[in-house]
């Protein structure tokens, strides 16, 4: 679609000095991503990849409240809902093979983690080379929480995270700070928001290591989750999702306590598929393959009834109070749960990047 003021585009291309920057620019949405917008990053970074110019790829958020909230749910939801969810795998299809080019890019690629980054944000930032954070970001894959599961790349990312932590927040869609993503291996450098400016006016004119050493600092020492490995890996490292619930609440620990009362909330199934997912990934190793999973998965879950459900209660109506279906973890069968990561049949290959599909 071509925009009348070029200002207008929900994504900013440009090139300063040495830099190729991409400017989510959708911030009344959160700079939620579009199918259009997926394809944009994507010829951008084909472009900038040989383009001797370029030497650095810049990534950022317009409006100040966040890099970018995920993809845009609620189209997701009126697909899933009304039509017959080709849009939606045709979507992800294309985001997926995004999130393995930024994976893999051969030149610096600096993501600018600033205020919110979840689902589809972390996507687009966090397998990137350079990952900044700072004291006003919020990390989340919270997919659980609207009847989905952990995409993007996201159970790769969770999976590498020390100990039990990346099951911990793939289960309950907790949202992590600085020091936390920094721990999880989310993100690589903390700067303060207010460098932020001075960082980008580096990257014009000088290799983005130097850029970044520049404008680095120690991060706050305020993350939640050193405190709690304990109990997270104890009562995650559980065989189900009915184990490690009746972990949480045997512990004594109140956290633990309120983390089982989080995961009892979420859809049943959407818990159960995640678990699955993360431990499944562990076993698959590069990002290519995890996405092909979770492209079978994420596919499987869209003609499911949770995902609109949990989509109209977060987010339509705001009524928070998803009526799950199955309502219970005891009611997800094995057999359900396998159905997510069966081969989809005939059809194009899986394949994301260089790894053929499994």
């Amino acid at each position: 679609m071509q925009h009348a003021d070029p200002a207008d585009a929900p994504v900013l291309v440009h090139i300063e000095g040495r830099a190729g920057h991409l400017v989510l620019n959708r911030p009344r949405a959160l700079n939620a991503l579009t199918h259009p917008m997926v394809r944009t990053l994507d010829a951008a970074l084909a472009a900038w990849e040989s383009d001797p110019g370029v030497e650095t790829v810049v990534l950022s958020g317009a409006g100040g409240r966040g890099l970018c909230a995920g993809g845009d749910i609620r189209a997701i939801h009126d697909d899933a809902r009304d039509g017959d969810g080709r849009a939606t795998e045709a979507f992800w299809w294309d985001e997926y093979r995004l999130n393995a080019r930024i994976a893999r890019f051969p030149k610096p690629y600096v993501a600018l983690m600033d205020g919110i980054v979840m689902g589809g944000g972390v996507g687009v930032s966090a397998h990137g080379g350079v990952r900044v954070v700072t004291e006003r970001s919020r990390v989340a894959m919270p997919e659980t929480g609207i009847g989905f599961v952990p995409d993007v790349g996201g159970t790769h990312l969770l999976a590498r995270a020390p100990g039990e932590l990346g099951t911990y927040l793939a289960l309950t869609g907790t949202a992590v700070g600085a020091a936390d993503a920094l721990q999880c291996g989310l993100a690589d450098h903390f700067v303060p928001s207010d460098r932020l400016a001075d960082l980008v006016a580096d990257l014009a004119v000088v290799p983005a290591r130097e850029a970044v050493r520049r404008r680095a600092t120690d991060a706050p020492q305020d993350g939640l989750l050193d405190g709690a490995r304990e109990w997270i890996d104890h009562c995650f490292a559980g065989d189900t999702a009915e184990e490690i619930v009746g972990r949480l609440t045997d512990t004594g620990v109140r956290a633990a306590k309120e983390a089982a009362e989080t995961l009892l909330a979420k859809s049943p199934t959407s818990v159960k598929v995640t678990l699955e997912a993360v431990r499944r990934a562990r076993a698959l190793g590069s990002l290519e393959r995890v996405l092909v999973q979770e492209y079978r998965v994420s596919c499987t879950a869209l003609r499911g009834p949770d995902l609109v459900e949990g989509v109209r209660a977060q987010i339509i109506d705001k009524d928070r109070d998803p009526r799950w279906s199955p309502a219970t973890l005891g009611e997800v069968s094995g057999t359900t749960v396998a159905r997510h990561f069966a081969s989809r049949g005939a059809g194009r290959e899986l394949t994301f990047g260089d790894t053929p599909g499994v």
